[in-house]
């Protein structure tokens, strides 16, 4: 990449865009709120996840839901090279 040029990584999306990733449903034992959040995880920007939390709290899903062996969201991530900050969002979220 030439100097001159400053590297652009996605646009920017809004909230109706990042409000779509609570219409996700399980298909499985896992809980819709667990749900949502993987899929908002696996979709979004730290910063984009981070205004989702806010649509999701509104929504009154919970934070703490789990899949069918009881792991939670962070259980779920924690492994992952990019986890830290969203774990980090999470636990603020929780309060």
């Amino acid at each position: 990449m030439r100097k001159d040029k400053k590297q652009v990584i996605g646009d920017e999306i809004g909230d109706e865009q990042i409000k779509l990733f609570l219409d996700f449903e399980p298909v499985d034992a896992t809980s819709p709120s667990l749900h949502k959040l993987i899929k908002a995880y696996r979709g979004l920007r730290v910063d984009d996840f981070a205004r989702f939390l806010t649509f999701f709290a509104e929504a009154g899903y919970d934070l703490d839901g789990k899949d069918e062996q009881g792991n939670d969201f962070v259980a779920v991530i924690k492994d992952q090279r990019s986890a830290a900050e969203y774990i980090e969002l999470i636990e603020k979220a929780r309060g």
